[in-house]
């Protein structure tokens, strides 16, 4: 882990390239940042921090770089990194939890981590997000603090907050009821998959047999990091560096002759599967066993693909001179003077001399953690070293060597990965859910429905408000609409001679048939023309007390008498309450013997029918299933029986 800000590429000069897709960008905030923070608050810091993590690190092989950390210095002094995870999806997932585990641990740090898709922990959760969040408005906003994900909400800054702001205020809103908290639904969702780590990070590692020549066991026997550097030559390689594998002169030097150990492997499981999925023809030079022996060989092989990958690295990087420089207390101290942490001070002085020793004390500590770094970003310098001490093939003899773990894995995936489609359908259907009850919800009180209603309650007292707003809303003067593929004939009605008709049938008083005529040839009666009279006019009110009121009463009292010689009254259930007919009221052509109707209860005898048609239906599709459903209601599967 680098310990200076000179060895580790800083992410903030990545801000006008497009960050690289393979790779997870992290920052650590120290409150102490704000105000000032000394160049010692932040070495103490990232020992403290290393010391916390390399429990957690040391059992596992990352993909192609470790978890690192160094000191930054701008746009804020805090401690920032970046991980290259390639295909192991599982290191960034891991970074994730070594970052919550810090923010654990260290109360008083704020950490933003993120790649190329931006904040890729909402995008985990995005089901349960609140509506105004999105890549536009998540700029500074997302944070991990004290183990939990942190949302800076719009009510705390309208615009796009600067670092500087969004970190004093996550320090100062970040209790234990803090408002920053994001929603308990993202915290869960996190929680269930970070809760996996790190033992789903330690199931990764896949321990194999093979077997390969005395200097390359030599070599992983030292630094078994460099595995990653392997796998990442072999399956990266192209024709110039198969051309060094052809040859063999670092790491077989005597061909066929050089003598060949069994060990076991260490690596991820995205590193055993592009090893053993690629074929690759041996080269001349290279000692292959018998195909009879099948065990035997495919330990060859796979130990043939690590060796090629291993000559095929070092040689292309002492050719093309991709060597990294590595930490030394040199380029360290001069970092130190760059950024002003002698304050100044002549050296050989008293206070100098002391922040000296505090400096060496934390190179020194410090490089026991940067170490991996330094192998990975200097491998043919280690290799070089590891391959001059005094090695042979009986430091490899008479090892208990455990079997190779079961790779079953590797070609049952397809379980897992339908597992993994299906865990988000679920997510995707429960949010459709959801957001199809809250449509319907407003669409109810839109309506003029209850708020609180369901429409899974099986509210039955709400069919006929429903079939009231379903009339309004679905039906015009020209009637309810209808598919447009139905082959329904146009009727012709000429409205005007349809009212002379009403009217002579109903024997309408008021008007006398000369004035009727006129009317109607002048178009006063049609209801088209009832608009141009304007409101007030002495006219319209003629109209409207004596001729509409008389036809309607007359209307009703008809069919009063037509309906009392029938049994239909009998077929509708009545109100309660009795009313009586007021002689005064209006005038009426019925008998004032003749008994009026009594009134029918509307809103109960809708009720009544609608269940009985739906039971009728017996669970099939039906008429009052499909209205009901436009009106956005549902009975229950027995509704309507035992009545």
């Amino acid at each position: 882990m680098a310990a200076g800000s000179s060895s580790s590429l800083s992410v903030f000069s990545l801000k006008n390239s497009h960050p690289p897709d393979d790779t997870v960008f992290y920052s650590i905030y120290p409150d102490s940042c704000l105000p000032s923070s000394s160049a010692e608050d932040l070495h103490s810091l990232h020992l403290q921090i290393l010391n916390h993590v390399q429990p957690l690190t040391a059992p596992y092989i990352w993909q192609h770089q470790p978890f690192s950390l160094s000191i930054t210095t701008a746009p804020v002094p805090h401690l920032s990194g970046h991980l290259r995870f390639g295909d192991n999806l599982e290191d960034e997932w891991f970074v994730v939890h070594i970052l919550f585990e810090i923010s654990k641990k260290f109360p008083n740090l704020s950490i933003r981590v993120w790649d190329s898709d931006g904040e890729f922990l909402l995008i985990e959760c995005a089901f349960h997000l609140p509506k105004w969040l999105n890549p536009e408005t998540s700029t500074n906003r997302i944070f991990l603090r004290s183990g939990c994900l942190h949302i800076l909400p719009p009510s705390s800054f309208r615009e796009t907050p600067n670092l500087e702001d969004a970190l004093r205020f996550l320090a100062s809103h970040s209790g234990e009821d803090s408002s920053t908290s994001a929603p308990d639904a993202v915290q869960l969702h996190l929680n269930k998959k970070i809760s996996e780590y790190p033992e789903r990070a330690y199931r990764n590692i896949h321990k194999v047999r093979v077997l390969v020549p005395v200097s390359v066991a030599w070599v992983l026997r030292h630094e078994p990091c460099l595995i990653s550097l392997s796998v990442e030559g072999f399956y990266d390689r192209d024709i110039d560096s198969m051309k060094c594998a052809a040859r063999m002169e670092r790491l077989l030097p005597r061909g066929k002759q050089e003598e060949m150990v069994e060990v076991v492997v260490r690596m991820s499981r995205a590193m055993y599967a592009q090893l053993v999925q690629q074929k690759f023809q041996a080269p001349a030079c290279y000692p292959m066993p018998e195909r009879s022996n099948v065990a035997k060989y495919l330990e060859a092989e796979l130990g043939m693909k690590t060796t090629c990958g291993f000559e095929m690295m070092y040689q292309m990087r002492k050719k093309q001179g991709v060597e990294g420089k590595g930490t030394t207390w040199e380029t360290f101290r001069e970092s130190l003077e760059r950024s002003g942490y002698f304050k100044g001070l002549l050296p050989g002085s008293k206070e100098y001399k002391s922040l000296l020793e505090k400096a060496e004390e934390y190179y020194q500590n410090s490089s026991l953690h940067s170490r991996a770094s330094e192998v990975l970003s200097a491998p043919v310098k280690r290799i070089d070293e590891i391959l001059a001490l005094p090695h042979s093939a009986d430091d490899f003899k008479s090892l208990d060597l455990p079997p190779s773990d079961d790779d079953s894995w590797l070609y049952g995936g397809e379980d897992e990965l339908n597992a993994a489609l299906q865990e988000r359908q679920k997510e995707m259907d429960s949010f459709n859910s959801k957001q199809k009850k809250k449509h319907k919800s407003k669409e109810q009180e839109e309506h003029g429905l209850a708020s609180g209603q369901d429409v899974d309650e099986h509210d039955l007292g709400g069919i006929a408000k429903s079939m009231q707003s379903f009339i309004e809303k679905m039906s015009s003067y020209k009637g309810a609409e209808l598919p447009e593929d139905r082959n329904l004939k146009d009727v012709d009605l000429d409205v005007d001679q349809f009212m002379k008709d009403m009217e002579s049938v109903m024997g309408l008083g008021g008007f006398d048939k000369n004035d009727s005529d006129i009317d109607l040839e002048e178009g006063s009666s049609s209801d088209l023309d009832f608009d141009d009279y304007e409101e007030g006019s002495e006219h319209a009110d003629d109209i409207d007390e004596d001729g509409e009121n008389e036809f309607i009463h007359s209307y009703s009292d008809a069919l009063n008498k037509e309906l009392k010689a029938t049994t239909l009254d009998k077929t509708f259930v009545h109100a309660n309450e009795e009313t009586s007919t007021k002689k005064d009221e209006g005038t009426s052509n019925v008998d004032d013997e003749m008994e009026e109707l009594t009134p029918v209860d509307v809103d109960f005898n809708l009720v009544k029918n609608f269940l009985e048609s739906y039971t009728s239906q017996e669970g099939l599709s039906g008429p009052a299933s499909n209205l009901l459903g436009l009106m956005g209601l549902r009975l229950p599967d027995d509704a309507g029986k035992g009545k």
